[in-house]
Order: structure tokens, then sequence, then C-alpha cells
């Protein structure tokens, strides 16, 4: 554990989402944290703090704070984006170095209108997905923040991740489902069941795969994490791909 941090977070109901960049060979490790407004970057081992975003405490909706933000997705480039967030209705991009560059998203129900800015995940195209989690649906847009598609009728996208193979992977807290997606928001594939009982879920709240194609997924009602292997023999196409252990790229 990492008790040097512990006050960054005090006052607080603890991290919103914990995060690697794909593209990072040096796997920093990435903490948002929504009700202390901030986001953190640590190194892999945790001995140092690399970058605050952020005001401690302080919500807001320029270039220096937040309003509860909940999540984080990367460019090859480094370049990130925040999906900002419970408060805001907006996503924020920033170069490498943490220098904000544009936000786009407004209160509303039309395109680059949100309400509950919850995930964000990118794909090869540099296309952004974002879980307007309020709405029931996901909306791309350009890395400049240009609307491009929505995808409605999702009950509550919770999380989102984009795979190595280029499907958007869902976890629909209300249904207790995995969704897979192809890239045009067709539905191809969904598995889950609600229950407390080992197997089953509710409300997975942020889930990820590591490179053994191990999927972890967090539970904000059940409490609880469960980690996942591949059945022996299991049809690939309804796994989630693991991200290669280095990345694809550089940071």
């Amino acid at each position: 554990s990492w008790t040097q941090w512990d006050k960054l977070f005090e006052g607080g109901r603890g991290p919103h989402a914990v995060k690697i960049s794909p593209y990072d060979p040096e796997r920093a490790v990435w903490v948002v944290d929504d009700m202390r407004q901030q986001v953190f970057k640590f190194s892999n081992d945790g001995k140092k703090l690399l970058m605050t975003l952020g005001v401690a405490g302080v919500a807001g909706n320029d270039d220096k704070h937040f309003g509860r933000p909940t999540d984080i997705a990367w460019l090859p480039d480094g370049t990130f984006f925040i999906s900002d967030g419970y408060t805001n209705t907006r996503v924020v991009k920033f170069d490498r170095n943490g220098k904000f560059l544009l936000t786009w998203g407004t209160p509303g129900t039309g395109p680059s209108q949100f309400d509950t800015v919850h995930s964000v995940a990118i794909d090869k195209n540099r296309r952004l997905y974002v879980s307007d989690r309020g709405h029931s649906r996901i909306q791309v847009f350009d890395e400049n923040g240009k609307f491009l598609d929505m995808w409605p009728n999702i009950r509550q996208p919770y999380h989102i991740e984009m795979s190595p193979d280029q499907f958007l992977w869902i976890a629909d807290g209300v249904t207790n489902k995995f969704l897979k997606y192809d890239l045009t928001g067709k539905l191809l594939y969904s598995w889950g069941t609600y229950g407390t009982f080992p197997g089953a879920f509710w409300g997975v709240h942020q889930f990820s795969v590591d490179s053994d194609g191990n999927l972890y997924a967090a539970e904000t009602f059940g409490g609880r994490t469960q980690k996942f292997r591949p059945a022996r023999g299991a049809d690939r196409a309804k796994l989630i791909t693991p991200v290669p252990l280095m990345g694809r790229g550089t940071n």
C-alpha cells in the first residue's frame, strides 16, 4: 500500500478510477478522485507524485478545476482526456505534460450535451467514446470534440474500455451485463446476470483486463472485486482482448 499518500485523499470517499496508459512503458499510475476534485499521476512503484491536476476540494469548470472528474483515456503521444463528470458535463483535453488544451460539453439532451459523463475510451483512429450515463447512451467525437455519432438505449453505461482489437466493451450498471459493441454501434454480444453470488454482478463500476486475459470487475453495490480467468477453449470473440504488458507505443 502507498500509505505515504493517504493525506491526498483525506475527506473524500477514495479514488473513483485507477488506470495505466497502454502506451506508457514506465507504467505510471493515474488516480482520479472525484470528491477531492483532482487527478494524480504517480510512478509505478508509488514513490513519486509526478503530476497533480485540479485544486483539492475546490470545484470549477475552468482550465484549472474539475467538477467531480470520473475517468481518463490517452492517445499514443501521451495526450489525455478527462471525463468531468458528476457535477460538470464536459470532456477536458490535456497535452502529455498536463497543459490544458480544450474542453467541450454542456448540460442538456442533444449531441455534445451530457448528464453524468462517467467514462471515456479512445480507438486507434483517435475517436473518443464517452459514457453519457444519465442519458443511457454513448457519444462519439473526434479528438477535438467534433460530434460524430450517438448510440442510444444503453441502460446505464458505467464504465467503457476499448480493446486492442477495436471493440468497445461496456459495463452496464442496471442490467449487470458486459456488452460488446463494434465501432458502428452494433451490439455483438452480452453476458452477465444480477446477484451477489460468485460470478454474478451488482453494479460493475470499473473493470480491466491484464496481459494474461484475466478480467477484474469492481462492483460499487456488491462491494467487491471479482477475477475471471478465460476458460480453456473459450470462444476468443467472447473475451475482452488483453492489453500487451508494455503497451503499444511510447508516452
